[in-house]
């Protein structure tokens, strides 16, 4: 019965072609039924499971309503088969029995699929399910034919509607029920939300969709880890076998080269010979030695593991789009020969034209489902590093944290850990490449046969070049990150200690040196532009060459040879596919390479030893808190011990004080305590947990609240109670916000007593067993120094209870301790109580009588404190304790040892904004100052063309105009060749059995090659002139943002976090180095191309020109909607990603104390969050790109449909040649239209850097530096100061912060300031270097009115100490004189007034040692004596002194006092006092309170009024006696 229907073999061999019946009513309705009886029985076994039910959607319902219809039309055709045959109107031709079987096959399978859906819905987390898609997706392509039949049937035969229920197929109910599920994923549908709300409005941080538990960073990051540690285990014993090889070898190595050295030596090698090869010999050392000092090669095989699966998915992608973009060239042959060939039907040139556009989309979907996986793995990769190395800089050991500086592990986590990221996206293309590659050439060969040999050889030829470029491309990488780790260590500094830049006048010095290290860089940079313009010449003319020797040789071998139409288009669409591979794996070589340099790093870092975690012990057996067994303490692994020979033995509940001078090893010993250090013998055992107060403190940029509270819960009594010990209660009355007041980074709003006491509180707060107090009462004058003793530390403290070490210089509290520990050079010199010790008349009492002589002729009273028989340690009582006054106005606290530097500068002087939130206003306004640091701006919206004008203004006009004509110039070249070659084509059918004339021959080949290699040269032309645009823009405007920040007034560094600022000059500044002028570039090229090809096309088939105006328009849109959100993704990105590093730097400056607390797990919990929060942004961007690609893609695919559709109509009016030209450059086409947008998208995203760097380069500036009135050349002579009812406020919105300050000070008067916290004392010696700007009223300094003259006419001519020795990292000699204006001889000079004369001269470069980051490897004394040694330098008339005497010994402080008072005797000196003592000498004493001079006379007159100066003195301990003694 069936062969009836089958025989018929003509089918197809007519003009309107048909399947059989037969095979429509068989084969095609099993192939779907076939599919979902396969895939039912995994859905029918999650039917079996006891699952929750879910409740039933209407969606749900509509899907069953819909199959179950389908049930009764399977039976309702059984019925009418059975009626036909058996029923009244019987014929006695029965049906053949497939009309019996397939009713009851759908019958069946509608029951199934009733099964299937109630599975999926059943099913965790489930929307549809994939299989059950394909299966209606197979229906519905199967039924289209039986469809077409019937339609056909109908329209030649009219036949009534009832012989088509015969088989109906509800084919629009199955296009609506077509599960919307996985069309959603691969056409992205669910993201077309965020597009409409990105264009109607800019994206905030708020819209972005949570992430899945799969991409959270706590996900990612564990399961890295996991791999990580299996792997790094293995690469550190392979480690040590090659550590053991080595050193057998370099022992072997001594042995022969010593025998060699005596051999030479007899045979008489000159001796200078021998010092070449020894050189040679340290360099090769140095070499190895930088090689391989880690565990190296476990990072990729980490990575890989962790991510194993994304990576296979992708491949799998990648393999079926790369298999699919050869069917097109084949398509393309068969549509030429289609329209050659006259006698073809019309049908086939239309099937070629719907398969190419299948073929087309297909290859989209796949190829946006690997980039889309690629993309998330890339994000993924980015993630786990920069979690890892968060993770391991909280466990970093010192020597490893001495290696790298902050500026140098945020880079791992930020350029590093890009770099990977970039690499992710593209790593399949290592195979991906080379089987195109091969592929290509095989259809090649069976076009052109061995001619392809040819142009492979040019080929092969391209790659030892592209070798070469590469490596050389590497070195220059090396050396550009060189220089931009040292630019930005250095710009680091610079804003970490501008204040001092400011008062001193140093910026032009400073600028001088970045701009030097800057303009290494931009040679390095220029060197690389023209590598790469070498290389991109190499690569365009690539595929113009190989075609022209293939074609070349093609057309030479033989004389039967001739180049058809079919043969030149297939071969071009061919290299055209070649051209990508070629052109990508020279990039991917480049980028891995640099990621190699990157994986280095990361190995190094992440590989680098971790903190030993058993150096303190936890051991119950022990009945003291804390015991160390003699044991020996180094900073480094190899080091001598530090600390030597300690035995100490503290029981729980005693409080015990550390005391000894600066350098003997105080806060080393609380290291030790801590486990920061090496032991080298011994041992330490503590019970019970540790809370640590360091002595430079350490404040989060949180809320005041979160800064004490430190993660532990809020329990508002025990707040309370710890605030009003620690004297914070007047302070938060102050604060705007209270306790709620954000903090900023690195606590600039709060003063230096303020940080302290925070610090202090946090301990108190934190409820742990035993106190390590590094000198917490230095930054704090007596009187609250003296309250926190009582109320915290001392015997009725609120912590009497617990074990307390107290390093401390205050003598007074001595008597109060349980125990006194004396360290003299690292060794406990004595240890006992206090009376003990005076009594044994050792080192300690030694110590005190000498302090003792020396003060007594300062003051009698203080002398009481030294000598103290108990009965003279009567306290003065208090003052009235209810004044908010305390903590002195800013003693910073900044006495970490050298070693255990907290590797960061600390933010010199930048603690002054106090003073702008100690207004008091009415509670209801109080909020204004709640928030400090404002959210960084964002622009929005379109990146407006003034921008664009702008970096190419900076790229100079005359450059910009003939990059543009040079590249249109090879577009043309490009279009005329394939122009040429189109006519050469049609030399086939001209010459058609004809032999082809050789000289013909060769004019075609010659003017192609020509063209070809014009291409090549415009293009290296112009890159090589865009190279140097660009480096031009690069220069320009790094010089602006660099030239103008440091021209900012202060205040814009007090509310402007400092990573905001090195955000600009790292990450911007690369991105006008690298990103732009590649970005444009590629724009460029892409813009033309389109516009070519559009031109050829329409060359081709004029009707195309009808299409493209509808085309433009849908692109235009679909463009202007991605690129709205694509930019606001890209802002938010950026946005968020500063805050990662932020948080990381503010991480690695409070190690110790995150440490001590444990607080680790907490921290990483944090890092995760911020992590995330960008993550929030970044996977709706790659979404993004992944939503317009297959937008654009199908435009793409229409385009080439379109093309193919027009040459087939217009097929009798065409010649073969160009159909091949339009359709081979409408397949190009699909491609340069995505990459197009994604350029504009990418080039405005990037040029957003350059609205960033242009928006710091218009901040408002101070005053001028050097104004035309200046003053006269030794001005001022006298150093006579006036103030004249000067009033200042910091910002313009705030209230006065000096209200009306008049006084008259005469030459070489000494005048000392006093006054509360607040009361204006900083304020006023901002005011006299105009770091803030008066707003009323005048300064006259030797009558000349400072507000008329140059500010560094100004700076440089007064002198200040300030409080916070802020040293920058350079030379010692650097330090002092930054301007080379002084000889050596007066820098020994003053160096040998401060003090340091022997210090340096011990040292083996002198003047030229080296300072670290933050002058870290000085004590806190010295750095104090070298800001005095600068004072000393500049000899100015006036001095200020802003009296930081709270951080340093007494030895120091005496020091610094006596060569004051010798050294500036003749000079006008304000000393701002924290500690009453020291200006009891001055001439006159100035009060201040809010801003005003309450009372100004010398100090005798002034304790005679009884006025505020009285009550102070009393409190601080000082009667009327005392001055007279003195």
């Amino acid at each position: 019965m069936i062969d009836i229907f089958c025989i018929n073999a003509s089918y197809l061999d007519k003009a309107d072609p048909d399947l059989p019946v037969c095979l429509e009513q068989t084969v095609l309705v099993w192939i779907p039924l076939g599919f979902l009886w396969l895939c039912a029985p995994w859905h029918l076994i999650s039917l079996c499971k006891r699952t929750q039910v879910k409740h039933k959607s209407k969606l749900y319902l509509f899907k069953q309503l819909v199959v179950s219809l389908l049930l009764l039309t399977a039976i309702a055709g059984l019925a009418v088969t059975l009626g036909e045959d058996y029923g009244p109107h019987s014929s006695s031709e029965k049906n053949s029995p497939v009309y019996y079987t397939n009713p009851v096959l759908f019958a069946v399978t509608w029951i199934l699929m009733l099964l299937c859906q109630e599975a999926v819905r059943r099913r965790e987390r489930a929307v549809d399910s994939t299989t059950l898609f394909l299966f209606w997706l197979l229906l519905v392509l199967c039924d289209i034919f039986p469809f077409q039949t019937l339609l056909r049937q109908a329209l030649t035969e009219s036949l009534s509607i009832g012989l088509t229920g015969k088989f109906i197929t509800p084919t629009k109910m199955i296009e609506a029920d077509a599960p919307m599920c996985t069309f959603n994923q691969h056409l992205l549908l669910f993201f077309v939300s965020m597009v409409m709300k990105g264009f109607k409005q800019s994206l905030v941080q708020e819209d972005m969709w949570e992430l899945n538990e799969v991409e959270t960073t706590a996900h990612i990051s564990e399961s890295f880890q996991q791999h990580v540690r299996s792997e790094l285990g293995k690469a550190r014993v392979r480690f040590q076998k090659t550590l053991k090889k080595r050193v057998v070898k370099n022992a072997l190595q001594e042995e022969t080269s010593q025998t060699g050295f005596t051999n030479s030596m007899g045979k008489g090698v000159s001796q200078d010979v021998l010092m070449m090869e020894d050189k040679k010999k340290n360099k090769d050392e140095k070499k190895k030695k930088e090689e391989k000092s880690y565990p190296s090669d476990w990072l990729i095989m980490s990575i890989y593991k962790t991510f194993k699966w994304i990576l296979i998915e992708s491949a799998v992608f990648k393999l079926l789009q790369d298999l699919l973009a050869f069917v097109s060239p084949q398509l393309l042959k068969m549509m030429i020969s289609f329209t050659q060939k006259p006698s073809s039907y019309d049908w086939e040139g239309y099937l070629y034209a719907v398969l190419l556009l299948v073929v087309a989309l297909l290859q989209s979907l796949f190829l946006q489902q690997y980039f889309q996986r690629c993309f998330v793995l890339g994000m993924k990769v980015r993630t786990a590093i920069m979690a890892a190395v968060y993770k391991k800089a909280l466990v970093m050991s010192n020597d490893n944290r001495k290696e790298s500086t902050v500026g140098e592990t945020v880079n791992l986590m930020s350029a590093d850990a890009q770099r990977f990221n970039d690499v992710t996206n593209f790593i399949h293309l290592l195979w991906s490449c080379p089987l195109q590659i091969v592929i290509s050439i095989a259809f090649l060969w069976i076009e052109l046969g061995p001619s392809v040999l040819a142009g492979l050889a040019v080929m092969v030829l391209m790659v030892p070049i592209n070798g070469l470029l590469a490596n050389k491309a590497r070195k220059l990488q090396v050396e550009n990150m060189k220089f931009k780790d040292k630019r930005l260590k250095i710009m680091n500094e610079m804003l970490n200690g501008i204040k001092i830049l400011k008062l001193f006048a140093w910026e032009p010095s400073f600028q001088a040196q970045v701009e030097g290290i800057r303009g290494e860089e931009l040679k390095v940079m220029r060197k690389f532009a023209y590598l790469t313009s070498v290389s991109t010449f190499v690569f365009s003319c690539a595929p113009a060459l190989v075609s022209l020797a293939t074609f070349a040789v093609f057309v030479g071998v033989s004389p039967d040879n001739v180049l058809t139409a079919e043969k030149a288009f297939t071969s071009i669409s061919l290299f055209n596919i070649l051209r990508f591979p070629l052109a990508m794996l020279p990039m991917l070589i480049a980028s891995i390479v640099q990621t190699s340099v990157s994986k280095k790093r990361l190995e190094k870092f992440l590989g680098g030893d971790e903190l030993e975690s058993d150096i303190v012990r936890h051991d119950s057996s022990f009945n003291s808190a804390v015991s160390i067994c003699d044991g020996s303490y180094a900073w480094e692994r190899d080091a001598e011990p530090f600390l030597k020979n300690l035995s100490l033995d503290i029981k729980p509940g005693r409080l015990v004080a550390v005391v000894g001078a600066v350098g003997s090893g105080k806060s080393s010993l609380m290291s030790a305590l801590l486990g920061e250090m090496h032991c080298t013998k011994g041992f330490i055992n503590i019970q019970g947990s540790l809370a640590f107060v360091p002595q430079q403190a350490w404040i989060q940029n949180a809320t005041l609240r979160d800064n004490i509270l430190f993660g532990s819960p809020y329990e508002d009594k025990k707040f309370q109670n710890v605030i009003e010990a620690c004297a914070l209660g007047p302070d938060l009355k102050l604060l705007a916000a209270g306790d709620l007041t954000e903090i900023g980074e690195k606590g600039i709003n709060l003063s230096g007593g303020q940080k302290q006491r925070v610090s202090l509180a946090r301990a108190a707060y934190s409820q742990a067993d035993i106190y390590l107090l590094d000198d917490p009462l230095s930054a704090v004058d007596a009187h609250v120094g003296k309250h926190i003793f009582d109320k915290v530390i001392g015997p009725n403290g609120i912590l009497k209870n617990k074990t307390r070490i107290l390093v401390t210089h205050g003598i007074s509290f001595l008597p109060f301790v349980d125990e006194v520990v004396v360290l003299v050079d690292g060794r406990v010199s004595e240890f006992g109580s206090y009376k003990s010790l005076r009594a044994s008349k050792g080192a300690f009492s030694e110590f005190l009588d000498t302090y003792a002589k020396e003060h007594s002729n300062q003051s009698t009273e203080e002398g009481n404190d030294i000598i103290p028989d108990t009965e003279d340690l009567e306290f003065m009582p208090d003052g009235d304790d209810t004044q908010p006054d305390f903590p002195p106005e800013d003693a910073v606290s900044f006495t970490l040892k050298r070693e255990n530097s907290i590797r960061r500068s600390q933010r010199g002087g930048r603690l002054r904004k106090n003073s702008t939130l100690k207004v008091t206003e009415k509670a209801g306004e109080t909020k204004k100052g709640q928030r400090l640091i404002e959210k960084e701006a964002m622009e929005t919206g379109h990146v407006k063309f003034s921008v664009y004008l702008q970096y190419l203004r900076a790229m100079g006009w005359g450059y910009s105009v003939w990059v543009l004509i040079i590249y249109f110039i090879q577009n043309v070249a490009f279009i005329g060749q394939n122009l040429w070659l189109s006519d050469w084509t049609n030399d086939a059918t001209v010459y058609y059995n004809k032999t082809y004339p050789a000289s013909m021959r060769d004019s075609r080949v010659g003017v192609f090659g020509a063209l070809g290699v014009a291409q090549g040269l415009f293009v290296f032309l112009g890159t090589l002139l865009l190279a140097n645009a660009s480096i031009n823009a690069s220069r320009i405007m790094h010089s602006q943002l660099l030239n103008n920040i440091l021209r900012v007034p202060m205040i814009f560094f007090d509310t402007t976090p400092i990573g905001r600022v090195v955000n600009r000059f790292a990450k911007d500044i690369f991105t006008v180095d690298e990103a732009i002028p590649q970005s444009f570039r590629s724009w460029l090229l892409c813009l033309l191309g389109v516009l070519g090809t559009l031109f050829v096309i329409c060359l081709a088939t004029p009707f195309f020109a009808i299409i493209i105006v509808p085309l433009a328009v849908i692109y235009y849109f679909v463009q202007r909607f991605y690129v709205a959100t694509s930019r606001q993704l890209r802002r938010l990105d950026s946005v968020s990603r500063s805050p990662i590093y932020s948080h990381f730097g503010e991480t690695v400056s409070g190690l110790s104390v995150i440490r001590a607390y444990k607080h680790q797990e907490r921290f990483l919990k944090h890092n995760e969050i911020t992590i995330d929060e960008n993550l929030k942004s970044v996977y709706p961007w790659i979404v993004s790109n992944r939503w317009l690609a297959i937008r654009l893609e199908s435009l793409g695919n229409l385009v080439v449909f379109f093309a193919a559709l027009f040459a087939v109509i217009s097929r009798e009016t065409i010649d073969s040649g160009l159909v091949g030209l339009s359709i081979s450059y409408a397949l190009n086409v699909t491609q340069t239209l995505n990459w197009l947008v994604r350029m504009t998208s990418e080039l405005e995203t990037n040029i957003v850097a350059v609205e960033r760097v242009s928006e710091y380069c218009e901040i408002e500036n101070e005053a001028e530096w050097v104004a035309q009135h200046r003053p006269p050349e030794n001005w001022p002579q006298a150093g006579r100061l006036q103030f004249i009812d000067y009033k200042v406020r910091y910002r313009p919105e705030l209230d006065l912060v000096l209200k009306g300050i008049t006084c008259d000070i005469t030459s070489s008067e000494k005048i000392g300031i006093v006054g509360r916290t607040g009361a204006g004392k900083s304020s006023l010696t901002n005011c006299l270097f105009r770091i803030i700007e008066a707003a009323e009223g005048h300064i006259l300094i030797d009558d000349i009115d400072i507000a008329t003259i140059g500010l560094h006419d100004l700076r440089n001519n007064i002198t200040i100490i300030p409080q916070d020795p802020v040293l920058f990292s350079g030379t010692l000699r650097m330090n002092l004189d930054p301007f080379d204006k002084f000889s050596d001889e007066n820098i020994w000079r003053v160096l040998e007034l401060s003090h340091l004369k022997d210090y340096i001269t011990g040292l083996e470069e002198g003047l030229q040692h080296e300072v670290a980051e933050g002058g870290e490897n000085l004590s806190v004394g010295q750095r104090q004596l070298l800001c005095l040694a600068r004072a000393l330098l500049r000899k100015s008339r006036i001095l200020i002194l802003d009296e930081a005497t709270a951080a340093v010994d007494l030895e120091t402080d005496n020091l610094i006092q006596n060569t004051i008072r010798r050294e500036f005797s003749h000079c006008t000196v304000l000393t701002i006092a924290h500690r009453l003592h020291s200006i009891m000498d001055s001439s006159r004493v100035m009060v201040l309170d809010a801003g005003k001079i309450v009372e100004f006379d010398s100090p005798n007159n002034l304790l005679e009024k009884r006025g505020h100066f009285y009550s102070m003195a009393k409190d601080a301990g000082i009667s009327q006696q005392t001055v007279t003694s003195l």
